[in-house]
């Protein structure tokens, strides 16, 4: 067994030549091999970890019959018959998706080299898959097991919310010998920047390193608290001595966001490090460095972080740089002692856990440079000096900017983002520079808060959002970024105190999206532009949890956002271990915040927002992630681990609405939606839709009675529904959406009255069935399609509706009804109209922020109009992702890649494109990694004639469904795809003709006339 890492990688695990593999020309590879959903993975906590691999194959047909997963204590030992952790043995099964380890127990902080063999369809063993390795973590949580002593220290005598950022270092002599391994594990009570020996402690990406950014991330505290493992060999090997050194921030922990919060306290929390480095000599000892009270690790205040706030931004004083204080042989006499924090001793419980994910961190290649940069100038007035303006894009990126006192930059840099600024001062001591972020510019509209041209900051609220730098006066220039909170922005305005010249200003973007896997391209240059916004919006709002905004004074971890534009976010980026780590936060959230601690909370971490209130559609957020985590991963870990706070709140519902069947209300109803559905109806519709989701998932892993039960109970919530909400009274169907109160706080600028027949109610009563006969589905599809259609006619006969003042083909739904809205369209045959509402740019629709200048999301339909100004600024952000759902719907039917509910993880999925009516998108392309592999759908349609690439990945099988009008037109070159070797012919209806096919690629046609 070999404890740590090798310094080196190493190369083994060699291909060999065994008998009866596959023939080298197959070109098939077994590839991107995971532990625990990660490549590579650092710190891994489980005990049974999750193995995944996939099959890359252009041999149509290939699936696997057979694995056998080696695990070794070193790449050479993972030779046939040397595997000395484990060998599985040769396993007849297709999995290749969460594939459990089943060996002996696995010892802590120790690298692991496994690899995969599997055998195809013909019984012949594939070439062997390059070693993959794992590195586990302390495996504890007791903060004290495996941490050899270290405790949560603070600096001695500080005060909560006294001036200035804790530095702490520690300098140790490191034993004689050659260092083969090292490895920090550190976490804190707010955060943290590491550094050892001189060197911020990074962490590799893409091919290079980068920064985090808020490590340690944001949990319920008083219950859980995140560590994370590094790899610090390089930077402690061939030195004689070692120092660790932090900066702790804020963070959440001390901040305004977690008000609320068992943790929180009026007076403030003194910040602390908990930390363990962990070196490997190569004669086989040890040493270990820890975080201890007392003078050997010592601490000091007065350093240039003066001021860091989530909300409020950052204060950096270059004056009071320390130079040399991370490295070894600096002087702290003069610096403070440390002592011991008391969180053991209030939160007693809480665990000490390897994150499971990746963290936050700042990615380059979406960083942004200025596109445009506008100097006003002072005295009064807020006039552009055309001296010292540039428009020109590549000028801008580069052009070196000289300001004045009285004088503000207005910077462009093109792009809503997320992230901090980064910048090059060069100007005189003492010369204080302020950045103040924003999302959009002041016109002379409606809502402005300042002169034309400057950044609009009243949709902050309270949040100063504002950076500050005093410079030093190095005549090379000095450069900074933040590192202790973040910004969601697009525009800086920058002001000094002196005359400083500014290069380099950088949007850096930090995310916790790293990797984006699914890619939905059109002919359609507004509705390509959405699509970028989406992505967007994910990147900025996926930051540690999935929060509802990223620059005001909220930023938290909305759990209705969460859900509806959990599928989106999965087909955009590899976003599973993100998304169930949020879950174990949620229901940490339930236990201590939730009502009765069964209800799923509507934010999750606690915070200053957080209330045991009925919040259907928003405290669903708990059964709808597990299954859609389920349902794209095809692992049912998550629905295992959430089982009993599943049950234990469809239980509370249970308890609290008895024999009406009834859910429990709901606080927010379809939020902002610009017609009103009563709070009830969509509280009884997400009761139903978790209680179907419950059964589905209680069928998949074996919970034959639940499933029972669920079903049952999913039967009498409908019937129930059906006997209150619709209504044949004077022998027309209605819904009776507007039965009932709207929404108890509604917004400035948001109606307040319900209506019958909203968007919202028909679509949930036909996405979930509940209605009794086709005639009344055919009714409601009715109502729907004029609904949306508003045309004059529809006006006329519902002169009280709020859609009389909006155009034809039209939404009007909120947040609950916006992921739903596509997709029940197209179920319902209403393909046209679907196309026709994606199309539109009035408003409300999605469009319509584009036509309006949008890079990112809005939260309103209406957030801004240049003809009527900015929306209420109560609430009012312009990067909230829950209208960029829309998204799931142009995977799964416009570009048609869509998930197989009967076979989670895409084992088995559907290619079926559905056109454009309207004729406006004529090409489509769309990709999406799957666990098993890269499936595309490509379409084009020209001169009557419908064009379609598609790909299928080895050890998975599509339904494809071609668009034609003659299904012997459907042709793989000139043979019909019906005689095509492996493809099963499955009929043809209603103008498409289905087929079953095998992994493969192909490149198809069909007639459309």
């Amino acid at each position: 067994m070999t404890d740590g890492a090798d310094s080196t990688n190493g190369t083994a695990g060699r291909r060999r030549t065994v008998p009866g593999a596959a023939p080298a020309a197959d070109r098939t590879a077994v590839e991107g091999l995971t532990v625990e959903h990660r490549t590579d993975p650092l710190g891994v906590d489980a005990a049974r970890p999750r193995f995944g691999w996939r099959t890359a194959s252009r041999v149509r047909g290939r699936r696997q019959t057979a694995y056998r997963i080696l695990v070794a204590s070193t790449p050479d030992r993972l030779a046939e018959g040397r595997a000395d952790v484990w060998d599985s043995g040769r396993t007849d099964s297709a999995d290749s998706v969460a594939v459990r380890y089943a060996g002996p127990g696995l010892r802590a902080s120790t690298r692991y080299h496994w690899t995969v063999q599997v055998w195809d369809e013909s019984g012949r063993r594939l070439p062997e898959a390059p070693p993959a390795r794992f590195e586990t973590g302390l495996l504890s949580t007791d903060g004290v097991t495996g941490w050899d002593g270290a405790k949560w220290i603070s600096m001695a005598g500080k005060a909560p919310n006294s001036a200035g950022a804790p530095l702490l270092r520690r300098q140790t002599a490191l034993k004689e010998g050659r260092v083969r391994a090292a490895r920090l594990y550190v976490s804190a009570l707010g955060v943290y920047d590491a550094y050892v020996n001189g060197s911020r402690v990074t962490v590799p990406q893409d091919g290079g390193t980068t920064y985090e950014l808020l490590t340690p991330g944001w949990t319920n505290y008083d219950t859980t608290v995140s560590y994370f493992t590094y790899d610090v060999t390089g930077l402690v090997a061939e030195q004689p001595q070692v120092t660790l050194a932090a900066v702790l921030g804020n963070g959440w922990y001390n901040g305004r966001v977690s008000e609320n919060s068992v943790y929180h306290s009026e007076a403030g929390n003194r910040l602390a490090l908990k930390a363990k480095l962990l070196i490997r000599y190569e004669d086989g000892s040890t040493q270990t460095v820890v975080t201890t009270p007392g003078d050997d690790w010592r601490a000091t205040d007065t350093g240039p972080y003066r001021a860091d706030d989530l909300y409020d931004g950052q204060t950096y004083d270059a004056r009071r740089e320390l130079p040399g204080w991370t490295d070894n042989g600096f002087d702290t006499s003069a610096w403070s002692g440390t002592e011991e924090h008391d969180f053991t001793t209030r939160f007693p419980a809480s665990r000490l856990v390897a994150y499971p994910g990746e963290s936050a961190r700042l990615m380059p290649q979406w960083d942004r440079r200025p596109r445009s940069i506008t100097v006003h100038t002072g005295g009064g007035d807020f006039v552009p000096d055309p001296a010292r303006t540039v428009t020109d894009p590549a000028q801008a990126a580069t052009a070196p900017l000289t300001l004045h006192p009285g004088d503000t930059a207005v910077i462009d840099l093109g792009q809503n983002l997320v992230g901090v600024p980064r910048y090059t001062l060069r100007g005189p001591a003492g010369a204080e520079v302020t950045f103040q972020p924003g999302e959009m510019l002041n016109d002379t509209s409606a809502g402005a808060d300042g002169p034309e041209g400057s950044v609009y900051r009243a949709n902050l609220r309270t949040a100063k959002a504002t950076s500050t730098y005093i410079l030093k006066g190095d005549p090379k220039g000095e450069t900074h970024q933040d590192s202790l909170t973040f910004y969601g922005f697009r525009y800086v305005s920058v002001t000094t105190t002196a005359t400083v010249t500014l290069t380099e200003l950088t949007g850096r973007v930090a995310t916790s999206a790293l990797h984006d896997i699914g890619h939905v391209t059109t002919d359609d240059s507004d509705v390509n532009q959405l699509i970028s916004n989406v992505r967007w919006g994910q990147r900025g709002n996926y930051l540690w949890v999935p929060t509802d905004c990223p620059q005001r004074d909220e930023r938290c971890g909305w759990t209705g956002d969460t859900q509806l534009f959990s599928r989106t976010g999965l087909y955009n980026a590899d976003s599973v271990a993100f998304l169930s780590h949020f879950q174990d936060i949620l229901i940490d959230s339930q236990r201590t915040y939730g009502a009765d601690g069964a209800q799923f909370t509507w934010i999750a971490p606690g915070a200053r927002y957080n209330e045991p209130v009925p919040a259907g559609g928003w405290a669903d957020c708990g059964v709808v992630v597990p299954w859609t985590v389920w349902q794209m991963s095809g692992d049912s870990t998550i629905v295992d681990r959430s089982w009993d706070a599943m049950t234990a709140y469809m239980d509370w519902i249970r308890a609290r609405t008895g024999d009406t069947y009834a859910g429990q209300g709901a606080i927010f109803g379809d939020w902002l939606a610009f017609q009103v559905t009563s709070t009830q109806l969509v509280s009884d519709a997400y009761y139903a839709y978790s209680a179907r989701l419950m059964a589905d998932m209680a069928r998949a892993t074996g919970r034959t009675a639940e499933a029972h039960a669920y079903e049952e109970l999913f039967s009498r919530i409908k019937r129930a529904f059906v006997t209150k909400y619709l209504s044949t009274e004077g022998g027309r169907l209605t819904v009776r959406s507007g039965l009932g109160s709207p929404p108890p706080w509604t917004p400035g600028g948001s109606p307040t009255q319900t209506e019958d027949d909203s968007q919202t109610a028909l679509l949930w009563v036909l996405k979930l069935g509940l209605y009794d006969t086709e005639v009344q589905r055919r009714a409601i599809v009715e109502l729907l399609v004029q609904n949306i259609g508003n045309s004059a006619e529809y006006k006329a006969a519902h002169p009280g509706s709020t859609r009389v003042g909006y155009a034809e083909n039209t939404l009007s739904v909120g947040f609950l009804g916006v992921n739903v809205l596509a997709p029940v369209l197209t179920e319902e045959g209403q393909v046209e109209l679907a196309y026709a509402v994606l199309h539109q740019d009035a408003m409300p629709s999605w469009l319509y922020s584009v036509r309006n200048g949008a890079t990112t999301v809005w939260e309103r339909w209406n957030s801004y109009a240049k003809e009527d100004g900015f929306g209420p600024v109560e609430m009012n952000s312009f990067n909230h992702y829950a209208y960029g759902a829309i998204m799931e719907w142009m995977y799964e039917s416009m570009a048609g890649i869509a998930m197989d509910p009967a076979h989670p993880g895409f084992r088995h999925f559907l290619l079926r494109p559905h056109l454009d009516p309207t004729g406006r998108i004529t090409q489509v392309t769309g990709s999406y990694r799957s666990p098993y592999g890269e499936i595309v759908s490509a379409w084009t349609v020209r001169d009557g004639e419908f064009t379609h690439r598609v790909a299928v990945p080895a050890n998975s099988t599509a339904t494809l469904c071609v668009p034609t009008t003659d299904p012997d037109s459907v042709r793989e070159g000139s043979t019909p795809l019906s005689q095509v070797g492996g493809v099963t012919y499955g009929g043809f209806e209603g103008g498409v003709a289905s087929y079953e096919l095998p992994s493969g690629r192909y490149e198809l046609t069909s007639s459309l006339a």
